[in-house]
């Protein structure tokens, strides 16, 4: 059985791995998430835990240096924790396969996470690509290619 947390651990939690996926920051996210943290759909070759997001966080500090995430709905229910969040930025480098448009884009995420105490050891992941790509006005060639 978890523990108890308070929702003000839990948003200071959530709010702090968003700052930690905006700012490309693998120790803030080591803050936040277990040892064993499991991010689902995984990195290719990705083992448990904060550093499998160093090769994505590099990545996207070239694709979309700029990008903020806002989270516009949070919903807590036990050990579990949805998020709706809007993901903006400039693709200002390769995304995808797709080379640098220097647009504006916007896009939405859906993530939900599941806390052992005050940390994320599971987070399910989903975002809108296909947005991004009409956005830029083009698709990746081989998407199998180009990991994010």
């Amino acid at each position: 059985m978890t523990e108890a947390i308070s929702e003000d651990t839990i948003h200071t939690t959530i709010n702090a791995f968003y700052r930690a996926f905006a700012g490309k920051d693998v120790d803030l996210l080591r803050q936040v998430v277990t040892p064993d943290w499991e991010y689902l759909p995984e990195p290719p070759g990705a083992k448990p835990g904060a550093d499998q997001m160093k090769g994505p966080f590099e990545r996207m500090a070239v694709a979309l240096p700029d990008m903020q995430i806002t989270i516009l709905d949070l919903l807590i229910h036990g050990d579990r924790v949805g998020v709706r969040a809007e993901v903006t930025g400039t693709q200002s480098g390769e995304l995808l396969g797709v080379a640098p448009s220097a647009k504006q884009i916007r896009f939405a995420i859906h993530s939900f996470h599941q806390l052992r105490g005050p940390l994320v050891v599971k987070t399910w992941h989903l975002e809108d690509w296909m947005s991004v790509f009409k956005q830029i006005g083009q698709l990746p060639a081989n998407l199998d290619a180009h990991p994010i």
